[in-house]
């Protein structure tokens, strides 16, 4: 699978689509919630349009999160070498040459964008971030017009028969860089560049202007947009406060819940301004002082901390143990060697995308030799089996174990701040409190 028939069905590419998103949606991330599937018709010549916060882990959320074998668009320097180009034609990824590669090399895009219509043409749809570069602010920054330009001229060049239509896509992942999160995506409703083309044909770049504007507040609709930047801090923090027990939500995700709390928040700022301050520095002061205590938002919403729940817990813990132990052989191998690179990279927004691949590339070389292994090791052979099957399910199990511990001695270290009247604690407790009753009054 080369360039020339990128667009062509690959039952390798099938396969290791299937072994990588099973990795990606169920081991790496604990859950992933997808909304507006009904969006994508693949009969459609569609460009997806997703927004990019977090390195390649952006692209990938739209690859497993629907079926079909789209095509990608990416930088162009990193083709330069024979070896990588041929790994990255194989993975479905076309060059895209910017000025900054020499203004010769621009040429190159007449050949890709003839491509891009073969793609088109076979209906398996385009991907393309529209934001060109990677930001970890969850606010969707300003549009490149490549994303328009293509779409117009996919369609002109084939006499407006394609009907290109654009789906805004919005991604939002809990946590950024660390393992077993929720990963929301959300497709919108297609936009239809037809609507576009009488404006194109009398002036192109107004058109380019308006697709481009519209894309982005249908984007904008689509995701988790943070509008204020200087409130930023405060209002991404309390998020988390507020919604962070919905985390798993599937009936009424927590994305849904926090963009209903930014648009509160919002109408808030133009009807009393002093209301609003208060919620964002009370949301700051929190955040401030939960981190001085070592205590979570899941910890204080709780107004008791039984000491019989607590003293159970740790008694379940102690007889776990040995699993939690067993279950670190999993953990170790494909959650630890991964860190050693990540330590090594600055951009932390590559951090989730280094563990996955990492992760990925481990999998197929020890899970082949731990099922190995075991069926030398133990016998008969379904004994083996069975033992290796439990591998992956204790990981599960020590990385649940390990946040249940902390949960539990965070139990233990509230009781005793509450015993010893701990000022500052006093004052933590009461600042939470008066700030979720101010936004649930909202």
């Amino acid at each position: 699978m080369g360039k020339e028939n990128i667009e062509k069905y690959s039952a390798g590419y099938a396969l290791l689509k299937s072994v990588a998103g099973f990795w990606h949606n169920n081991v790496f991330y604990r859950r992933v919630i997808v909304s507006g599937r009904e969006n994508i018709n693949p009969d459609h010549h569609l460009i997806f349009a997703p927004n990019h916060q977090n390195a390649l882990m952006d692209a990938l959320a739209v690859l497993f999160t629907h079926k079909g074998q789209p095509i990608f668009l990416a930088r162009a320097d990193i083709f330069k070498r024979k070896s990588i180009a041929a790994i990255l034609y194989f993975l479905k990824i076309l060059p895209v040459y910017r000025i900054r590669d020499g203004f010769s090399s621009l040429k190159g895009n007449d050949e890709i964008f003839l491509k891009t219509i073969d793609v088109f043409k076979n209906k398996n749809g385009l991907v393309i971030l529209p934001e060109g570069d990677h930001s970890g602010f969850r606010r969707l920054r300003q549009l490149k017009k490549g994303i328009c330009r293509v779409a117009f001229q996919s369609d002109e060049a084939t006499g407006f028969n394609l009907k290109v239509k654009i789906i805004p896509v919005g991604l939002e992942f809990s946590n950024y860089s660390r393992y077993r999160q929720v990963l929301t995506v959300v497709y919108g409703k297609p936009i239809e560049v037809s609507e576009y083309y009488s404006l194109y044909k009398e002036s192109p770049e107004r058109a380019l202007n308006e697709l481009r504007a519209r894309l982005s507040r249908e984007m904008k609709d689509n995701m988790i947009h943070i509008e204020s930047e200087q409130d930023y801090e405060a209002i991404d923090e309390l998020r988390g406060m507020i919604n962070g027990r919905f985390s798993d939500d599937v009936r009424f995700p927590k994305f849904f819940r926090d963009r209903i709390l930014i648009s509160k928040l919002n109408l808030l700022k133009s009807s009393d301004q002093s209301l609003y301050e208060k919620i964002c520095s009370l949301s700051l002061q929190v955040k401030k002082k939960a981190a001085m205590l070592r205590t979570d938002y899941r910890l204080l919403e709780k107004k008791k901390h039984p000491i019989g729940w607590l003293i159970a817990g740790m008694i379940g813990i102690v007889i776990t143990f040995p699993l939690f132990i067993y279950g670190n052989i999993f953990n170790l191998t494909f959650l630890e060697i991964p860190n050693l690179q990540v330590r090594k990279t600055k951009d932390p927004q590559f951090h989730s995308s280094i563990r996955y691949g990492i992760s990925l590339v481990l999998a197929f070389v020890f899970l082949p030799l731990y099922l190995i292994l075991s069926l030398i090791i133990f016998s008969p052979w379904w004994l083996g089996l069975l033992i290796f099957l439990t591998l992956p399910l204790s990981g599960l199990f020590a990385w649940n174990y390990y946040l249940q511990f902390h949960r539990i001695m965070g139990g233990f270290k509230i009781r005793n701040y509450i015993r010893e009247k701990d000022i500052e604690f006093e004052l933590l407790r009461k600042n939470h409190n008066e700030l979720v009753n101010l936004v649930a009054a909202l």
